[in-house]
């Protein structure tokens, strides 16, 4: 694969120790990573789709909306042509995270890893593929890809960042990784411990996520609206109030009230900030066939619910659910 040089005036920016930087998955965030990191850093993209990592190597990776960048990348679809690398960011889909380990196997075993997926298993996942040092991270960050080369930024919001729990990166490495994404044009913050920042968008994440999905409405108006009996905000208040007790039964103090959260994203969605509109990720798959990330999301919930003997029936109602719509297209059913 024919690859394209990054500007002459990114490359080693980020400093000695991160002067490559691998970004796993070309999707949205991925390529929003991708982009902006390319003025810090040589970046690889690695993409599923030969023809995807060819066209990136010709032309190159645009951002509109928040930001206006015009990157030069190298970008391939077979992992023995990545260089030794120092960082690598996996921006798949939780249900591919397994693939990109297995990609990642045996390469630049020294590297720090950052995760950011939907959900929680991510980390035991990359850490039975290498002995790579784990950063845990979510993005709030979205935007909207126009093609394999534009992606429109359309949220600016932060990633939040940390040593993972599973196999820990040092904090000075995760502080380093923040600055270079700050540097980049990005938002980021690191914690000395993510898993309340990890937590509060997991219980966001799972209320919303599976309540879009099986309701097909996007995250509006609905999902805050508690007035009348049959109102869906008394079941998301009452899916938060759940996932707050696991939360503490897990002896983790949330960085952000889910709920509030909730109440912020559908404000941006009513006031039209900018181009916003949230579009669910859950919904996103079920309106497209796809297996949905539930199982990382609600499930994982569900599964700290149990394993700390807190009740979490709405949840593990939703997960069943969700599974059985995604049964109903995918083919599942015997």
């Amino acid at each position: 694969m024919t690859t394209a040089a990054p500007s002459a005036s990114g490359a080693g920016a980020a400093g000695p120790s991160l002067r490559c930087i691998v970004v796993v998955g070309a999707g949205a965030i991925g390529s929003l990573y991708a982009a902006h990191l390319a003025s810090q850093a040589d970046v690889w993209v690695l993409t599923r789709r030969p023809d995807h990592a060819h066209a990136l190597c010709m032309k190159g990776l645009s951002v509109s909306g928040k930001s206006t960048v015009d990157a030069s990348v190298h970008a391939t679809s077979d992992p023995s042509e990545l260089p030794p690398f120092d960082a690598a960011i996996v921006a798949t889909k939780a249900n591919e995270v397994g693939a990109a380990a297995d990609a990642l196997r045996g390469r630049s075993q020294d590297a720090v890893v950052m995760t950011c997926q939907n959900g929680l298993g991510a980390d035991e996942i990359m850490a039975d593929a290498g002995p790579w040092p784990l950063i845990s991270a979510v993005t709030f960050m979205s935007g909207t890809k126009h093609d394999d080369c534009h992606v429109e930024y359309e949220l600016d919001a932060p990633t939040w960042l940390g040593p993972s729990s599973v196999r820990p990166a040092s904090g000075a490495a995760a502080a380093q990784l923040a600055e270079v994404l700050r540097r980049a044009g990005l938002k980021a913050e690191a914690f000395d411990d993510v898993r309340p920042a990890l937590w509060s968008k997991l219980i966001f994440n799972a209320t919303v996520n599976a309540l879009s999905a099986l309701t097909g409405l996007p995250h509006d108006r609905h999902f805050r609206m508690e007035e009348q009996l049959t109102d869906l905000g008394h079941l998301a208040r009452g899916l938060v109030e759940e996932g707050r007790a696991v939360a503490a039964a897990a002896g983790v103090q949330l960085h952000e009230d889910p709920w509030e959260m909730n109440l912020e994203a559908v404000r941006r969605g009513e006031t039209g900030q900018g181009s916003y509109r949230h579009l669910p990720s859950m919904l996103a798959d079920v309106r497209a066939g796809r297996r949905t990330e539930v199982d990382f999301i609600t499930g994982s919930l569900v599964r700290e619910g149990l394993a700390h003997g807190v009740p979490v029936p709405l949840h593990l109602c939703l997960w069943r659910l969700v599974k059985a719509l995604e049964s109903s297209y995918l083919g599942d059913v015997p």
